[in-house]
């Protein structure tokens, strides 16, 4: 099955530019398009996309309010990817705070705008560059670091937490630790459970926010 995509931007330009790069790839299909946020949550419900790319500034509601109402509003929500001009823009990080999957730049090369897709839907590695990772270390925040601490990890939980916030898929981990994929998989299924995470994003800026691991 083809992996489905919803796109949000204000601007006609972009959304025709990301719809042709998208859809030369056999395996993604653009299912639809919206000029703002506001108008997300029903799209969502009719489309089902398994990825929405949505810009994070926008007129009416923008993409971290957008972002927040489909998680708190829609069942088995689609992954969603930011989409912005500028890496180090603190809204993107507010986003990926909100619940975004991942990042993705307005100037991106075709070829990484299929990728990021990719892996945002398979779900199993971070985009979540060092901009961004510089930003969350400076949100540190006693929150956070009461978060990791009750969270007592393990110490190969730990080991994979630290790999997570490489950006290294499941498989890199487990040739890393000279572990089995599956094992790895309990893994971060543990930490997301222990630090109340909803995905791989979220555990890795409770990781940066506490202070377990900091930016290179």
């Amino acid at each position: 099955m083809p992996v489905t995509v919803l796109l949000v931007d204000d601007e006609p330009l972009v959304r025709a530019g990301l719809r042709a790069v998208l859809e030369a790839q056999p395996d993604i299909t653009v299912v639809g398009e919206a000029a703002d946020g506001a108008s997300v949550i029903p799209l969502v419900r009719q489309l089902r996309p398994d990825v929405v790319a949505m810009d994070v500034r926008m007129p009416l509601l923008d993409g971290i309010e957008a972002t927040r109402a489909v998680l708190r509003s829609v069942d088995s929500p689609p992954k969603i990817l930011v989409v912005t001009t500028f890496e180090n823009d603190e809204y993107v990080y507010q986003a990926l705070r909100a619940g975004a999957d991942g990042f993705l730049l307005k100037r991106a090369r075709p070829s990484e705008i299929v990728h990021a897709v990719r892996l945002v839907a398979e779900g199993e590695t971070l985009l979540f560059p060092a901009a961004v990772r510089a930003l969350a270390a400076e949100y540190g925040n006693s929150k956070a670091r009461a978060v990791f601490e009750r969270a007592a990890l393990t110490e190969r939980e730990e080991a994979v937490l630290r790999l997570m916030a490489r950006g290294l898929t499941n498989v890199e981990i487990a040739a890393e630790l000279i572990v089995g994929t599956e094992t790895v998989k309990s893994h971060v299924s543990a930490i997301l459970a222990k630090l109340g995470a909803r995905d791989r994003t979220q555990a890795v800026i409770t990781a940066y926010e506490s202070g377990f691991v900091a930016p290179a």
